[in-house]
């Protein structure tokens, strides 16, 4: 680490915007984020600075004062998830990921950094590990592939409901063994997307008090400004779909974040959206709410003219001045220590009263399936007449999930077609915010919203389906291709691919796709 020359003298005082009780460490911090944004982009001469140097105050708020989370440990079972959905935004998540700590396994069983100061160097290079969106199992510290906008939000509904899962299933008295909240950041576009508003409308209904939005309302996109072509009463559209709707208006305002996600941690019957607003660019001086700020490259002469706004030095770059990295772990990595230590213990603990649980705990985070799994698998042979596979499969889905206690799903409102219903009495009956240990999902006619919820309950250690007809996987097709991509053991059900469903009418052919 570099050890800045003027940035820690006695006299200096770094502007970051904040508020005047904002501690000088802090500051610092939070400008950490920000020119190690810029730099990084302009290093790659491609990429997106504008909404890291806006959100750094915002992102540094939460990941500081409110998520739940061990860098030490980052595949911890019962962690808060942090899913940055404005995934152009990358630098923002990556600087996170290295200021922190987070910890990635190391060749000799050990561990070592996710990411170092040479990786955010070589973003967005071929090869990497800090891409130009982020992406799962390729960066440990990243919770799901986020790139096409809307698609981390419909994933953290999925989230969501996992810890909502989780919890029915196996916390007991004294055992708490499942309450993680689930974060996410986003931006316009996101909003935009169709994806965002089938997921906050499910999410709403569910009454899905552990997720949070935070929407950054800079109302710039690549185009030029936002009232091109948006103009929603975003904060209305929330109300509607039953969401707790919170306002902080100055990304910088460090007070009013920490109340803000204090706000939602405390709310127990619906999720919560937080409207941020910003200024994409901040302390640019030519650049701040500007277009070029979303996807261009400073330059060297306006990254030059912004360090010296936030009272940096110009050089060297991709600076961490001392102290940075022990601020973070003085207040995340303590506290995300604490947490799961405890948790470790209460598992130990746990194991002795409830050991069959316990063991189905461990094989959720292994990624494991009982033994047995396969033992009720019905077994058809051959016949001429033969029933209809989704038939078949139907049965074949009850008697796995008979077996596999934590497969769970449903339909995009065509399950008595789709034969995916589970049947049996262990079941449950239906998930809903009364009933969270049912294990039928009612997602409603929303396929592009569940297929990403499906993928987001599969990345918690769920084993999910969800199912629709063949022709409706068009709709879908944006998350089935990130849950590939992911390599996920997400599952995704179609029936009805025959061209002997023709009496429906080409829109309900698949063969003229």
């Amino acid at each position: 680490m570099i050890a800045p020359t003027l940035a820690m003298s006695a006299s200096f005082k770094t502007n970051a915007g904040t508020p005047a009780s904002t501690a000088d460490i802090d500051n610092l911090a939070i400008n950490t984020i920000r020119t190690l944004s810029m730099d990084g982009v302009q290093a790659a001469d491609s990429g997106h600075p504008g909404t890291p140097m806006a959100l750094a105050p915002v992102a540094y708020a939460l990941w500081q004062q409110a998520l739940q989370y061990d860098p030490q440990v980052p595949q911890w079972a019962n962690r808060d998830r942090f899913v940055l959905s404005n995934g152009h935004a990358s630098m923002l998540l990556y600087s996170l990921i290295h200021l922190a700590g987070v910890q990635a396994p190391s060749t000799d069983g050990g561990t070592k950094p996710a990411l170092t100061l040479d990786d955010l160097r070589q973003f967005r290079q071929l090869g990497s590990l800090t891409p130009g969106h982020p992406e799962y199992h390729h960066t440990v510290g990243v919770e799901t592939t986020t790139g096409p906008l809307g698609q981390g939000l419909a994933t953290t509904v999925g989230m969501a409901i996992a810890s909502h899962a989780l919890a029915a299933r196996y916390n007991r008295p004294g055992y708490p063994m499942f309450d993680f909240r689930v974060w996410s950041i986003c931006g316009d576009g996101c909003m935009m997307e169709g994806i965002s508003g089938e997921a906050a409308s499910l999410a709403g209904h569910l009454g899905l008090a552990n997720l949070c939005w935070i929407y950054d309302f800079n109302l710039i996109t690549i185009e030029g400004k936002t009232s091109l072509a948006y103009s929603d009463d975003v904060a209305t559209r929330f109300l509607g779909y039953g969401w707790n709707v919170l306002r902080v208006g100055d990304a910088n305002d460090l007070p009013a974040l920490h109340r803000a996600y204090a706000h939602a941690r405390g709310c127990t019957d619906r999720p919560t959206l937080i409207i941020v607003d910003s200024h994409i660019g901040w302390g640019s001086p030519k650049r701040q709410d500007t277009k070029e700020a979303h996807g261009e490259a400073l330059g060297a002469a306006e990254i030059a003219a912004t360090k010296t706004v936030y009272g940096w030095p110009v050089e060297p770059s991709f600076l961490v001045p001392d102290g940075v990295t022990e601020r973070f772990d003085e207040l995340l990595g303590a506290r995300g220590r604490a947490a799961r230590a405890a948790w470790d213990a209460l598992l130990a603990s746990y194991a002795k009263a409830y050991p069959n649980l316990a063991k189905e705990i461990v094989q959720i985070t292994d990624r494991g399936l009982p033994e047995g799994w396969d033992a009720l698998i019905p077994v058809y042979p051959a016949d001429a007449k033969g029933d209809a596979s989704r038939n078949t499969g139907g049965k074949v889905l009850n008697a796995i999930a008979r077996q596999v206690p934590w497969l769970v799903g449903g339909s995009a409102d065509l399950a008595p077609s789709t034969k995916t219903t589970l049947t049996f009495e262990e079941s449950g009956g239906s998930f809903s915010a009364e009933n969270r240990a049912g294990r039928n999902l009612h997602f409603g006619i929303r396929e592009h919203a569940m297929a990403a919820a499906i993928n987001g309950m599969t990345l918690c250690g769920l084993r999910a389906y969800g199912s629709g007809f063949l022709i409706f996987s068009d709709y879908a097709r944006g998350s089935i291709r990130l849950g590939a991509l992911m390599g996920i053991p997400v599952m995704n059900i179609f029936t009805h691919d025959s061209i002997y469903v023709g009496e429906d009418g080409q829109r309900m052919n698949q063969s003229s796709s």
